[in-house]
């Protein structure tokens, strides 16, 4: 009898655990794929799930059509339309190297897209030496990218997988900013002739402008504009000085937001506020050094910044002016209140309601737009919450 008593307990225990494991994941379900209102400093908003399924999504471009083009990591572009992700991923990219942290990172449209319908995509790519960041672009017609051409090589390349950066972002006169990492190496970021840990600028075509700091210099790579960057996987202009922002990811700590400009040295790995991984001891020479630039603003402990946008439009008027920045280590939305550039007060905002957020953008309708990194990733929508 006992024996039996013991069974049916355990039977019951199986099932109602079998019962909360529903519940829960029945749970977790729906905060990825339904709405979702959350209290804000400004109010309440909704976060509407958009479209879903998508495998570790990391950048995202909007159409004038009104369709999104998100990239997926493992190698795929991918079209949204009227949030549904269509079947056939884009086909004639250029072989992508889905390797560690690399893969199909970010893309972004040619600031005369309606009339040249150009796209540019950053992504890892592999040869004889190793692995590194690539840019081509492309002609969209219809679900094909046509008369591609690699613009840019990121060298030398080398092994390992990580620190790949990398977001593409076109300034008021057409140029092409794109960020990179230090490729795990990084005394690389301090070397003017190696790519690695800097931000590069080129013309719409991946010619070097006449006016970057090292073009023409002996043992320099020119299409360097800024260098000692460690990982740059935020990047957005600002909206009233056309200067590039960007942060950074430090190490155990020392994330850092910076403005970006002509051949200034950002310090990595002479001067961070982050720390060695599980040791926790110092790196380089500190925290300053004459000639090296300070951040806006630093991140201890890092919140691990994916994404960057300004926010410019009318729908949350309390936003205006503000920068908003994605976080994939504590999985919210960080809100920046700017007074030129200084950050006055900071805002974290959605904890996990949607998970690791990738990427951040104000959508043409003025809404913001996040994804998140996972392999069952999302495309969601911030807005006004009803009345």
């Amino acid at each position: 009898m006992k024996r039996e008593c013991r069974s049916r307990t355990s039977t019951a225990l199986t099932y109602v655990s079998a019962l909360l494991l529903l519940v829960v994941t029945q749970a977790a379900c729906s905060r990825a794929t339904g709405d979702s209102t959350v209290e804000t400093e400004a109010g309440p908003v909704r976060v509407r799930v958009m479209a879903s399924g998508l495998e570790h999504p990391w950048g995202m471009a909007f159409l004038p059509d009104g369709r999104i083009l998100v990239t997926e990591r493992p190698g795929r572009l991918r079209i949204v339309s009227d949030g549904e992700v269509l079947p056939e991923p884009v086909a004639g990219l250029p072989e992508i190297a889905a390797h560690g942290q690399g893969g199909l990172l970010d893309v972004a449209l040619h600031p005369d897209f309606a009339g040249n319908g150009l796209v540019y995509l950053s992504y890892a790519a592999q040869d004889v030496e190793g692995y590194g960041t690539n840019v081509v672009r492309g002609r969209l017609e219809g679900n094909v990218l046509r008369d591609t051409e690699v613009i840019f090589r990121a060298e030398p390349k080398s092994g390992g997988g990580r620190h790949f950066g990398s977001r593409l972002v076109f300034d008021g006169d057409g140029r092409l900013f794109i960020t990179l990492g230090d490729r795990g190496e990084r005394n690389r970021a301090q070397d003017i002739g190696d790519h690695a840990g800097s931000v590069v600028r080129l013309a719409d075509d991946g010619s070097v402008p006449a006016d970057n700091p090292f073009a023409g210099r002996a043992g320099a790579r020119g299409e360097i504009f800024s260098l000692g960057n460690r990982n740059v996987q935020g990047a957005a202009l600002h909206p009233e000085t056309g200067e590039l922002w960007a942060h950074e990811h430090g190490p155990q700590g020392g994330d850092e937001l910076n403005v970006i400009r002509s051949g200034i040295n950002y310090g990595w790995p002479v001067i961070t506020y982050g720390v060695e991984y599980g040791i926790g001891i110092a790196i380089g020479e500190g925290t300053s050094k004459q000639g090296m630039a300070q951040p806006l603003h630093y991140w201890v402990p890092s919140i691990a910044p994916s994404g960057m946008a300004f926010y410019t439009a009318d729908r949350f008027p309390a936003w205006r002016g503000n920068l908003f920045v994605g976080s994939l280590k504590f999985r919210q939305l960080v809100r920046l209140v700017l007074e030129g550039e200084q950050v006055v007060h900071e805002e974290r905002m959605l904890d996990d309601v949607l998970g690791r957020i990738r990427d951040v953008r104000q959508g043409p309708d003025g809404l913001l737009y996040l994804l998140t990194d996972a392999p069952d990733g999302v495309l969601a929508r911030v807005e006004p919450a009803l009345p």
